[in-house]
């Protein structure tokens, strides 16, 4: 048999090979029953992992011409189960095998990938019904052990990728950046309370707790902080610009008096947003009253606009999508929210959620990436009750630590990590949920994966709490405990890390080009703030925790103490900020010597 060369070609933005004759005389002859049968072959650690072929664990496989078990490939002969090996760039015990049995031992399967595998043309190979069976044990393992969490505990070290880590240090100036230091900065009044620098109380302005708590979470994310500290958004530049745009405009508002003058009343959060930052690190430490940042949020969220209690997610997403409104946007660049560069709030807060349904008849899968500024996750199942997976539509709400004690729903307890997996792990849909197949073009059942294309500088994840039944007609709260990591390694929820996982080397999902290719150095994240909410569904209180100088502080509104981190531990998250950890800096430190 003489070696054929083989090209490449793309699928729905996949690299696919080309088709390879001996697998189509392969499949020509046997059909897909024996990549059928490999389906219960199949071993998948979990949670989420890379398959291979299923041995017993004292079991070492060795290439049968040779004996040798370290060489880099181990193929097993689909047609005999014969054990050889192949090297790149050398000799193939895998391709000689297949010189010298009969016509249909030239496709293999990688032992420790459960890759297909063609000895003649020595390349890997696709088969969507072998593909399928891959998808399928992996899918049926991540249902199984969702609530095993030994076995996770015990799998986790062997699936974490091996990636280069960058070592974080403190800043120790030299003498050069001393001197420019004290050559460009005033230096601030003393403060003998010993909090941290910009930490200041908010008035409640009736039943507001909702507002503080996520603007002292704003007010302290880093990426947030220094641009606003850094004079980005000069407020009294953007009114001076505002109100020579008006006066621009005064003849076309004659002809409508009253909607000119609304239009002109309506302030400019990022303008307010800025007041509020020059107002908390000015070094006052009495407590401050965000007066007319919440006069202007009412102007933009008019339906809002109460002193009834709202919810803090809710006023999160609606107060970024105000600064993102009234920003300047740099006209050379795109619009996308998901690219970050329309405005300082996407810039901080903008990520990317990919979206594969698979056709289960046939493989293909369609491929769409949506924007988000956080992401909304579901609470994991009690034990013992319904493993069956809850929509994502679905909406919770985050309870009392007090209630929680009293109530019949805080059985089990969820991680963060967990709602995680379960976020990206392949769900089924149902017969009710048929997607129309562009290949089959029939509409047929599927498998969906969410997975994060692009991760924003600060990732806000919403725990679902509020849950509204419209069915009973009733709302109530979940008041199940929640852990969460004050580091977190988001690495195996992207998307590059899921397509390897799930196709390995046989399809590669992002070209060198892409302008949104996953930042998997920076997957690396500490917490920085978190928003619970105690009492009832209809009367609740939200309070925030921040860590800064490495230390955990509670805002209660205009009461700021200081909390240890078991505190913060104990507290139900209705709201948690991470931010990359390179942005990340610890105070408190210890200082090496100048």
């Amino acid at each position: 048999m003489a070696k054929i060369t083989r090209t490449s070609q793309q699928i729905n933005g996949h690299i696919l090979p080309h088709p390879c004759p001996h697998l189509a005389e392969f499949r020509a002859k046997n059909g897909s029953k024996p990549f059928r049968a490999l389906q219960d072959c199949l071993r998948v650690k979990p949670p989420g992992g890379r398959a291979s072929i299923r041995r017993d664990p004292k079991e070492l496989p060795r290439c049968g011409a040779c004996g040798e078990s370290a060489r880099p490939r181990l193929y097993a002969c689909i047609t005999c189960a014969a054990v050889h090996c192949h090297v790149p760039s050398g000799p193939s015990h895998a391709a000689a095998h297949a010189y010298s049995m009969p016509p249909g031992h030239e496709i293999a399967v990688d032992v420790d990938r459960a890759e297909l595998f063609c000895c003649v043309c020595r390349d890997q190979v696709y088969d969507r019904d072998f593909d399928a069976a891959v998808v399928l044990a992996q899918t049926a393992a991540s249902t199984l052990t969702s609530s095993d969490t030994s076995a996770i505990q015990q799998y986790a070290p062997e699936n974490l990728r091996k990636r280069r880590r960058i070592d974080y240090k403190p800043w120790i100036p030299d003498l050069r950046e001393k001197y420019l230091v004290e050559k460009n900065s005033s230096p601030l009044n003393g403060d003998v309370s010993g909090l941290p620098w910009g930490l200041r109380g908010l008035n409640n302005l009736g039943n507001t707790c909702f507002m503080n708590s996520v603007l002292q979470a704003l007010l302290h994310t880093p990426p947030l902080r220094n641009y606003f500290l850094s004079d980005r958004h000069n407020r009294y530049f953007c009114q001076k610009k505002s109100n020579a745009d008006n006066t621009s405009k005064k003849t076309a508002a004659n002809n409508n008096e009253s909607g000119g003058n609304k239009s002109a009343a309506r302030m400019c959060l990022a303008c307010d947003m800025d007041a509020a930052f020059s107002a908390v690190f000015s070094g006052d430490r009495t407590p401050y009253s965000p007066a007319k940042f919440l006069y202007s949020w009412w102007q933009y969220a008019a339906n809002l606009a109460s002193y009834e209690q709202q919810d803090a997610h809710e006023f999160f997403i609606s107060m970024l999508d105000g600064i993102h409104e009234k920003v300047d946007k740099d006209p050379r660049k795109p619009e996308s929210q998901g690219n970050g560069d329309c405005c300082v709030a996407h810039r901080v807060f903008s990520g990317i959620l990919r979206s594969d349904v698979m056709c289960m008849a046939c493989g293909f899968t369609s491929t769409t990436y949506d924007p988000c500024v956080d992401i909304s996750l579901d609470l994991e199942p009690n034990q013992g009750g319904s493993a069956k997976t809850m929509s994502t539509k679905s909406s919770y709400s985050c309870n009392g630590e007090a209630d929680c004690m009293n109530s019949s729903q805080n059985c089990g307890v969820s991680t963060l990590m967990g709602c995680l997996d379960r976020f990206t792990r392949p769900e089924r849909l149902g017969s009710d949920q048929k997607f129309f197949c562009q290949q089959c073009q029939v509409r047929q059942e599927s498998l969906k994966q969410m997975s994060i294309r692009k991760l924003p500088l600060v990732s806000c994840f919403h725990i679902k709490r509020f849950e509204h039944s419209s069915v009973r007609k009733m709302s109530r709260k979940v008041d199940r405990y929640l852990q969460f990591p004050f580091s977190l390694d988001m690495a195996p929820y992207l998307s590059s890390s899921i397509l390897r996982s799930r196709f390995g080397n046989r399809i590669l999902p992002f070209g060198g080009n892409d302008p949104v290719a996953s930042n998997e150095l920076c997957s690396e994240f500490e917490l920085f703030a978190v928003v619970t909410h105690t009492g009832k569904l209809d009367a609740g209180h939200y309070v925030t925790y921040l860590r800064l100088s490495n230390q955990w502080y509670k805002c209660d509104d205009a009461w700021i103490t200081q909390v240890n981190e078991n505190i913060v531990r104990a507290a139900q998250g209705y709201m948690m900020f991470y931010v990359q950890k390179m942005l990340f800096y610890k105070a408190s430190e210890k200082r090496g010597p100048a």
